[in-house]
């Protein structure tokens, strides 16, 4: 409040002699003395249409220190609104002041005095902020992180702006790194630009950098990782800012910083999804996710609820994930009708019920165990949910006339060497069989690991260096096929609106990913060396576990979609009287020894390359 009156103390100081001043210099420092007195006359009221209006535009309100353009907009509309009253002011009570002789100003002195007022007003404003910033550059850099920062754009600007207005963020921004060359030797806020991508390393060495910012949202993928590779090299803590649409009217702060992660090493291209494809079959239909409080379920629902369906039901049989999603969904899309339910696909009754109360027409089965060493240890819980639990699902589609069955399926499927891969394989010939019988069109969708799934190595593997490691890899040599959760979710969604029914679509994986590989990056994100801060021990490959995945049964039999990143292989003659004998057949041995179990699943899989349990 006290540096309010001082403010206005010197606003009124200024005014007057900003008043002043405009008639010595039209007058050539000689003023009139008719023009003394009117200006003596005009003190008062001049000063409380400034004060007024300063008010009104709330320069008094304002922390100087932190002040921007809109502060000096602010300004300029003030000055202007006072000067136009006082011409008119000046117009009305000049012939009674001067004894009935018109004696005004000269529109000069009008617009000399708005240009000293701007000029005093905000200088003064604008000095407190260089002053606050001053006080700011002379503390300490001794407890702050000497910070590079990648990207001298406008997202840069704004992070240099967003660390000079906080100065208890504890960044000490000692460069910035561009490959646009004319930056080179320039100056961003004060910071300056001190070459490309290839002087990383040797500037991190020289000004002992700690943690590298990239502020790159816009960037192309490959440059993208190319640099992050470098970074990585650095043993530096690395972060990086949101996307380029978060940048859209200035709207950042640096607590949208993030750590780097696996998923910006690997990442792949953006997902471009065929719309209307995808509106046919979901738009203001009834749609069903089972195992919607997954991983992959809660991702469907998310990109589902784009689509605009009339009704969005989430079955799991989990209530904690269903309910946190079904939370998350209120907020951020409070218009979708939605509708959680707690049940089994074990239990058929529970399943009618469902069909027959709300008549969903788009089911998408997510629900599944997909735990290797669980599923080897335990097969007749993979046998109950996995085999017994989808024929449940596909029935009910084919009694209640579901237009559309998604089946997700796994890379695992695949020449199967374990129970859950087997299980899996068995449930594409399930939608097969259906297919071939039923109204409804079934499909399964194959993709490989998810990265940052519940119970993938990931989240394993940060926890081992959490705790200080060591990260225990299965084997030196395992690799593994991995897309992002959204972009698995997105594919899925675009397959099913490619089926015609029958086809088992195949997403394009890219390349294999070492996961020793992975295991180092991780290690190097989190600023620690491998093998000296985290160690990296190999503990031989668990039951049922293979080295290298595939993603086909068979590649001469792949054909292209409309989509560049969904295959799809074409249907296999399975018999739905197969089907329904093999599974009278699984319900008689789900609760035997475990033998008898994979004894079964070993006659009705053929592909099933079966290992010692």
């Amino acid at each position: 409040m006290k540096n309010d009156k001082k403010i206005i103390i010197f606003d009124v100081i200024f005014i007057m002699l900003s008043l002043y001043m405009a008639l010595l210099l039209k007058f050539d420092f000689k003023i009139p003395n008719e023009y003394e007195v009117f200006f003596a006359s005009s003190i008062i009221p001049l000063v409380i249409f400034t004060i007024f209006f300063n008010k009104i535009f709330k320069l008094y309100d304002n922390i100087w220190k932190y002040a921007s353009i809109d502060e000096l907009f602010s300004i300029v509309y003030s000055v202007s609104l006072t000067n136009i009253v006082f011409v008119i002011y000046s117009y009305f009570v000049s012939y009674t002041v001067l004894k009935g002789q018109y004696y005004r100003f000269p529109m000069a002195v009008h617009i000399i005095f708005w240009v000293l007022s701007v000029l005093s007003l905000g200088g003064l404003r604008f000095l407190l902020r260089v002053l606050g910033n001053k006080d700011k550059s002379k503390e300490k850099c001794e407890n702050k992180i000497n910070t590079l920062l990648v990207g001298a754009g406008d997202a840069g600007a704004l992070i240099i702006k967003e660390v000079r207005k906080h100065p208890d963020l504890s960044y000490n921004i000692v460069g910035i790194i561009d490959d646009n060359e004319d930056k080179t030797g320039k100056r961003i806020n004060g910071i300056k630009v001190l070459g490309g991508r290839d002087s990383i390393l040797n500037i991190c060495k020289e000004e002992d950098v700690k943690e590298i910012i990239l502020a790159m949202p816009s960037v192309e993928l490959h440059d993208k990782k190319e640099i992050l590779n470098i970074c990585k090299e650095t043993k530096c803590k690395l972060k990086t800012v949101p996307g380029v649409y978060e940048f859209i009217d200035n709207n950042f702060s640096m607590g949208q910083l993030r750590d780097v992660n696996i998923e910006d090493l690997l990442g792949r291209e953006p997902i471009k999804l065929d719309s209307k494809n995808i509106d046919k079959y979901i738009k203001n239909r009834v749609v069903l996710v089972t195992g919607g409080g997954g991983s992959i379920g809660s991702e469907l629902c998310r990109q589902i609820v784009k689509f605009n369906p009339s009704l969005l039901i989430i079955l799991d049989i989990y209530e904690n994930n269903a309910y946190d999603l079904e939370m998350e969904l209120n907020r951020n899309h409070p218009e979708q009708n939605k509708k959680v339910i707690i049940a089994s696909i074990r239990d058929v009754v529970r399943l009618k019920e469902i069909f027959t109360q709300y008549k969903p027409e788009v089911v998408f089965h997510a629900a599944a165990h997909k735990h290797v060493p669980l599923m080897e240890a335990n097969p007749n819980e993979a046998i109950k949910n996995n085999i017994i639990g989808t024929y449940n699902l596909a029935k009910c589609c084919d009694e209640f006339n579901v237009k559309k069955f998604v089946q997700i399926s796994t890379d695992k499927a695949v020449n199967p060497t374990n129970v859950m891969g087997a299980t899996k394989r068995f449930c594409e010939l399930i939608i097969q069989a259906f297919d071939k019988v039923s109204k409804t069109e079934f499909v399964a969708v194959r993709f490989g690991n998810v990265l940052g799934s519940n119970g993938s190595v990931i989240p394993l593997f940060k926890d081992q260096i959490a705790s200080g490691g060591p990260i225990t890899l299965t084997h030196p040599d395992i690799t593994r096929f991995f897309m992002t959760i959204p972009e698995a979710a997105q594919l899925v969604i675009q397959a099913g609106g490619m089926a015609k029914g029958g086809e088992i679509f195949v997403l394009d994986m890219g390349k294999p990913v070492k996961i020793a590989d992975l295991a180092r990056d991780l290690i190097s994100l989190s600023g620690l060396q491998p093998d000296v801060d985290i160690k990296i021990e190999c503990i031989g490959l668990r039951p049922g576990e293979k080295l290298y995945e595939e993603l086909l049964m068979d590649e001469i039999a792949l054909t292209s979609t409309g989509h560049k990143k969904i295959f799809v292989e074409k249907p296999m003659e399975i018999d739905i009287k197969f089907i329904e004998q093999s599974i009278e057949e699984f319900k008689k041995v789900q609760n035997r020894e475990k033998e008898d179990v994979v004894s079964l699943l070993s006659q009705k899989v053929p592909t099933y390359k079966r290992k010692d349990i």
